[in-house]
Formats: structure tokens, sequence, C-alpha cells
């Protein structure tokens, strides 16, 4: 299998610089050479061209949602190249950047899959809207947007409607909700597997639960989302909204092998790393670790 690899350098969507530096921090710490390692075939699809929006501009498009337009327009051209590169059948490998980008992520993948689903490992849910958000900050709102909730031209990126199916998300490692994502996720009857669910019944419980409802369904592809932060704050010092209680890099490594060993992954994103935020690089080198560990169970 050929790999694409397509940086998405955006803070728009969590407001805090630093976070658009993840995938050049990446290339310097030799992400091609490391999964050249496992792959023969890589291609280096470059970059997105970012617009530079003023930082006074960022309301100019939503009265609570930050730099709606470039977020929309970027998320649009994401779509795209993962949309091509699926078809060129290629497997889509997008650093973040922040979790915005999972919106344009899914939005290419569900055009090329008949029924996709979507594994969502985050310390977050990233189900709020601009009616529930605190922050205004869209980094909260791709998964929510993809099942067809909140702003319409969020909704609406790539092609008009909902990308995925309530049924078909699985949001594993979440411990910090809002009000407003809990209320949706039980509207929705979202598989939400937080912390505290999985210390009670067990890791491997639960992915092989994942699994097990995957395999059960009809659906013919799966987007693997990893945001960094579902690790526990004291592993991540350079990401943008660390929480404690989180999971051990061993975990992580868990988690991401069971996944890929199932052969149903076909599209993937690793995002939040901050470089601005890190401390001695300890953050952007777990990140080459995980790189690393992916393509070797891909």
């Amino acid at each position: 299998m050929d790999i694409s690899l397509i940086g998405v350098p955006i803070m728009y969507g969590c407001d805090r610089q630093g976070a658009q530096y993840g995938p050049e921090k990446l290339r310097q710490k030799g992400i091609i050479d490391i999964i050249k390692k496992h792959r023969e075939n890589i291609y280096d699809l470059g970059n997105l061209f970012i617009p530079n929006v003023p930082e006074v501009d960022k309301y100019a498009h939503h009265k609570k949602i930050k730099y709606l337009k470039p977020v929309v327009d970027i998320n649009t051209n994401l779509a795209h190249s993962v949309f091509s590169t699926l078809a060129s059948k290629s497997f889509p490998f997008i650093i973040g950047g922040d979790h915005s980008i999972g919106l344009g992520s899914i939005s290419g993948s569900s055009k090329f899959h008949k029924d996709l689903a979507v594994i969502w490992v985050d310390a977050h849910g990233d189900i709020n809207t601009h009616e529930t958000s605190p922050s205004g900050n869209s980094h909260g709102m791709p998964l929510a947007a993809a099942l067809g909730v909140g702003e319409p031209s969020l909704i609406n990126v790539y092609y008009n409607g909902s990308k995925v199916k309530p049924e078909n998300v699985f949001i594993i490692g979440a411990r910090d909700l809002d009000k407003g994502e809990i209320k949706l996720a039980k509207e929705l009857n979202l598989n939400l597997y937080t912390m505290d669910t999985i210390r009670k019944v067990g890791l491997e419980s639960v992915i092989q639960e994942v699994i097990d409802k995957i395999n059960k369904s009809n659906i013919d592809g799966v987007h693997l989302s990893f945001d960094i932060d579902v690790l526990d704050k004291s592993l991540v010092p350079g990401t943008g909204t660390p929480v404690e209680n989180g999971f051990s890099l061993e975990e992580g490594k868990i988690i991401l092998k069971e996944f890929l060993n199932t052969r149903t992954i076909k599209s993937m994103d690793l995002v939040e790393l901050n470089p601005y935020l890190d401390e001695n690089d300890i953050t952007a080198d777990l990140c080459i670790e995980l790189v690393d560990w992916i393509f070797k169970h891909l």
C-alpha cells in the first residue's frame, strides 16, 4: 500500500499559536524516513495552503465561531486531497495542526466509502456546536459537524449533509466533555467510551467491542483520528489542551496496534502537536515514536 503524507499547518481551530508548526516539526524529526522503514512508496504531498488571517478578523464570518471561513476552506481542500488519495489507492496520513482538520479528513473519506466509520481517540468529544462551545474554537466541533449537527457551512464541507452515521462513531478516551457534548452524545446514542468506562471494564474489552460492532456492520472503511492529548498530560507537554488521567504511552500503542491490525483503517489523522508549548521536543519525539509504531502495524 502506498502512503500519502498530507500536512495541514493550521491553528485557526484552536486559536493558539504553535499548532501550525506541527507538520514542520515532524518533518524535521524525520517522519518520511521513519515511514520509509515500513513502506517502500511514500509520497509527501506537502502542506495545504493556509491563508493568513489577522487575529482581529477571527469573528469576521461568525459571531461565535472563530476563523470560520478559513476553517471551512481549508477543510474543503483537505477533503478533496483525502478523496483523491483514496481514489488513487493510497493511504492518506494527515498530520496537523489542530483537530479541526478531522472534519476535512472525514469528509473526503466518507465521499469515497459507502459506509464509513470513525474512531475518534481523544481526551475531548469534539462534538460541540456554536451553541454549546464555551470557547468558539472549531477544533471542538469537527465530529459534531461530520454527524450533521451545528453550523451549516461546517456540516456542508465538501458536499452537503452529514458524513457519518451516529452508530458508526466511536469516541475513545474522552474525559473532558462539555455539558452540550454529553447531551448530544445521549441524544444520538453515540458509542462514547470515557476514561471512567475504560477503567471500569478494561481497555482491551472496549477495543474488542468496537471491533465487533464494526465487523457486524456494513462498514467498508474506517477513519482513525488520533489526538495526542488522549495521552496523560504528563506525557504530552507540547499540546494545547492536555488533560490528566489519560492513557499511558503503552496503552496508546495498544489502541493503535489493535485497530490497525484489523486492516479496516483506510485513513488516519495525527493531530495537536504544538512545538511552541513542547519541552525539549518531548512531545515531538513521542509523536515520531507513535508514527514508527503506526506504520509497523498498518
